[in-house]
């Protein structure tokens, strides 16, 4: 009941936790969709003697355990790696990156699987037609959009649920890199249970809702 009364009244913290966690996951989602998205399809429309490597490397890719990516971003991102003079390190920033390496091989993975189950004659039948090879791969592309969008909504659950890698990257700061997944946590551990609870009906609710876009997309085609 408490958990329900801090959603209903609008809590402020909470609604600082919601607005990050969507726009780092968002941001995140938007990165990996237009490096992604582009690369399986061109996966999918090429056939080379590298197609099983690749494969194997995206799909090993599609299962890299968050908190190893948390790991690796750590390491660049501290003031003794690479990248330490960025000053991105538990930030929003770190996040960003994290779940961008966690939801990219699974764009691309997907994606390119979309696109090879397409039907071969269609490449044949629009080839016959004339049509260049760039209508020839958006023809395909058309054809897979399900799967693509599919790509999508599978990127955002993996990334929006996840929890180790933001956590080592962004240090779970109160109102700096507080997000949803996060938070259950710290609360739970405190003993805050309803706040625990509203945190994560509203992530379960933003994993319903990508579902719900997608399966009413689907009805559409």
């Amino acid at each position: 009941m408490e958990a329900i009364r801090l959603l209903a009244g609008g809590d402020a913290e909470l609604a600082q936790i919601v607005l990050l966690s969507l726009s780092v996951t968002g941001l995140a989602l938007l990165i990996s969709v237009l490096i992604g998205a582009p690369i399986g399809a061109g996966l999918g429309l090429t056939c080379t003697r590298w197609h099983g490597l690749i494969t194997a490397i995206l799909y090993t890719g599609m299962g890299l355990p968050p908190v190893v990516v948390g790991l690796f971003v750590y390491m660049m991102l501290s003031r003794s790696g690479p990248f330490g003079g960025l000053g991105w390190l538990f930030t929003p920033r770190a996040m960003v990156v994290a779940q961008t390496i966690i939801a990219l091989p699974l764009v691309m993975g997907l994606t390119m699987t979309a696109v090879r189950s397409v039907d071969p004659g269609l490449r044949l039948q629009v080839r016959s037609l004339g049509a260049t090879p760039v209508q020839e791969a958006w023809a395909v592309l058309v054809e897979a959009r399900i799967g693509v969008v599919a790509a999508i909504v599978a990127a955002f659950g993996g990334i929006i649920s996840e929890v180790g890698a933001v956590m080592l990257v962004g240090g779970n700061i109160a109102g700096k890199t507080r997000v949803l997944t996060t938070a259950i946590v710290l609360n739970t551990r405190q003993g805050e249970f309803a706040l625990a609870i509203a945190l994560g009906i509203i992530l379960l609710a933003l994993a319903f809702l990508a579902n719900v876009a997608l399966l009413r997309l689907q009805g559409r085609t």
